[in-house]
C-alpha cells in the first residue's frame, strides 16, 4: 500500500470515528426519555398518551430542524451546526432532570429536537464529502453502528443510574455524558473541516450536465423530485416502526407476557445490540450483492414474522429475547443497504438541503409513532402495537422497491 493510500485512509478512519461518535450520542439522546416514563409516571401521574405526546414533540421539532439545518450546513459548514447541536442536547438533559411538572418536558423535548435535527444533514454531508468512494460503504456501516449502540446504552444507562439514585440523576449524568464527548469532538475538531465552497461547486456542476441549456439552478430545485419524496416517506416508515418499539415494547410485554418493565428494557438492549452486529455485516453484503432492495424485502420479511408472532401471545417467554434480537439483526443488515440506495436515489452532488429534507422523514415517522401507539395502550390494545409495527414495515418493502424502481429501472 502506498503512501498516499495509507494516509486517505487513515484519514477516512478519523473522519468516521469523529461523525460516528457524535452520531451515537444523538441516537443515544433518543432514548433517555422513554426508559424514564415508569419513573415520570409514578412522580407526575401522567398517562401513556401524554407521555408518547413527549416524544412527538422531541421528533417534530427534530424533523423541522433537519430540514432547516440542511440549508444551514450549506451556508457555512458542518462543524458549527454540528457543535451547536451537541450543546443543545446537554441543555435538555439539564432541563428533564429539573422538570417540575409536564411543562418543563416539553421545553426539554423542544431543545432535544433542535440539538437532534442537525446529526443527519451533518452526518452524510461530511462522510459524502471526506470519506472516500471505495470506503463509503464500511462508512455508512460504522455510521449505522454508532446508532445503534446509542440506542443499546441508553435504557441501561438510564434505568441503572435511576435505580440506583433517581430519575433526576440519569438525566444529569447523560448530560455529562454528553458534554465528554463534545470536549472529544472540539479537541478533534480540525478533522471535521469541510469545504463549503467545493460542495457548491459539485452541485453546480451536477446540475449543468443534467440541464445543459444553462437554466439557474433554484435552491430548492431537488424538491421537484419524485424520488426525494418516496426516500422521505421510506424514512417515515422505518423510524415509525423503530420508534414504536423503543417507546413501548416493554410496557407491552408487560401487559401481553406479564414480563417486568425493567426486563422489558433489557431486550430493548439487546435488540440494539443485535442491529449494531447486523450493521457490520451489512455493510459487507451491501458492497459485495449490491442489491439494497432485495436485502431490506428479506429483513423486514422476518421482522413482519417476528411482530406478528408476539402478538399472538403466545411465544414462550424464554424465546421472546431471540424475537427481539432477530428483529435488530434485520433491522440492522438492512442498514448499510438502506444509505446505499438513498445515495444512488438523490442527484449527484446531493448537498446537506437533500438530506436535510429527506431524513426529515424520520423524525416525522418517530414523531407520530409514540403518540399513535400510546393510544393503543391506553385503551387496552397491546396486541395491535406489534400489528401496527408489522404493517409498517410491509410499507417499507413496498416503498424501498419503488425507489430502486426509479433509480435502477432494471430492476423493474
Amino acid at each position: 500500500m502506498t503512501d498516499a493510500l495509507k494516509s486517505r485512509r487513515a484519514s477516512d478512519v478519523r473522519v468516521i470515528g469523529l461523525i460516528s461518535l457524535a452520531h451515537g450520542s444523538s441516537h443515544f439522546f433518543h432514548l433517555i426519555l422513554p426508559p424514564m416514563f415508569p419513573w415520570l409516571k409514578a412522580e407526575f401521574g401522567f398517562n401513556y398518551a401524554e407521555l408518547g405526546l413527549l416524544m412527538t414533540i422531541f421528533f417534530v421539532v427534530s424533523c423541522i430542524f433537519q430540514a432547516a439545518s440542511g440549508f444551514l450546513v450549506d451556508r457555512i459548514g458542518a462543524r458549527p451546526v454540528l457543535f451547536v447541536g451537541l450543546g443543545l442536547l446537554v441543555l435538555a438533559a439539564l432541563v428533564y432532570s429539573q422538570s417540575n411538572g409536564y411543562v418543563m418536558l416539553v421545553l426539554g423535548a423542544i431543545i432535544a429536537g433542535c440539538g437532534n435535527g442537525v446529526f443527519h444533514p451533518v452526518d452524510y454531508t461530511l462522510i459524502n464529502h471526506k470519506v472516500s468512494l471505495l470506503n463509503l460503504p464500511y462508512a455508512y456501516s460504522i455510521h449505522g453502528i454508532s446508532g445503534y449502540i446509542g440506542w443499546a446504552a441508553a435504557p441501561a444507562f438510564m434505568v441503572t443510574i435511576a435505580t440506583i439514585a433517581d430519575w433526576r440523576a440519569a438525566f444529569l449524568s447523560a448530560a455529562v455524558l454528553e458534554v465528554m464527548i463534545l470536549v472529544i469532538l472540539w479537541l478533534n475538531r480540525a478533522t471535521l473541516v469541510d469545504d463549503v465552497q467545493a460542495r457548491r461547486d459539485e452541485t453546480v456542476a451536477s446540475h449543468l450536465l443534467s440541464n445543459p441549456s444553462g437554466t439557474p439552478m433554484s435552491t430548492f430545485h431537488f424538491l421537484k423530485l419524485p424520488v426525494v419524496w418516496l426516500c422521505w416517506i421510506f424514512f417515515f416508515f422505518t423510524m415509525a416502526a423503530t420508534t414504536g418499539l423503543q417507546s413501548f415494547s416493554p410496557t407491552v410485554l408487560f401487559q401481553i407476557y406479564d414480563i417486568d418493565v425493567s426486563t422489558g428494557n433489557y431486550y430493548l438492549t439487546l435488540m440494539s445490540l443485535g442491529g449494531a452486529g447486523g450493521t457490520l455485516f451489512g455493510g459487507y453484503i451491501a458492497t459485495k450483492l449490491k442489491l439494497p432492495e432485495r436485502i431490506i424485502t428479506f429483513c423486514f420479511a422476518i421482522n413482519i414474522a417476528m411482530g406478528l408472532l408476539l402478538a399472538t401471545g403466545l411465544v414462550p417467554v424464554e424465546l421472546i429475547v431471540i424475537a427481539f434480537i432477530v428483529i435488530g439483526l434485520g433491522m440492522g443488515i438492512a442498514a448499510p443497504s438502506r444509505d446505499l440506495m438513498v445515495r444512488s436515489a438523490t442527484p449527484s452532488g446531493s448537498s446537506g438541503r437533500v438530506y436535510g429534507v429527506v431524513y426529515s422523514g424520520i423524525d416525522l415517522g418517530a414523531a407520530l409513532s409514540p403518540l399513535v401507539f400510546g393510544i393503543f395502550l391506553d385503551v387496552g390494545l397491546p396486541k395491535l402495537f406489534f400489528v401496527g409495527i408489522a404493517v409498517l414495515q410491509l410499507m417499507i418493502i413496498l416503498i424501498g422497491f419503488k425507489v430502486a424502481t426509479i433509480s435502477n429501472p432494471r430492476t423493474a
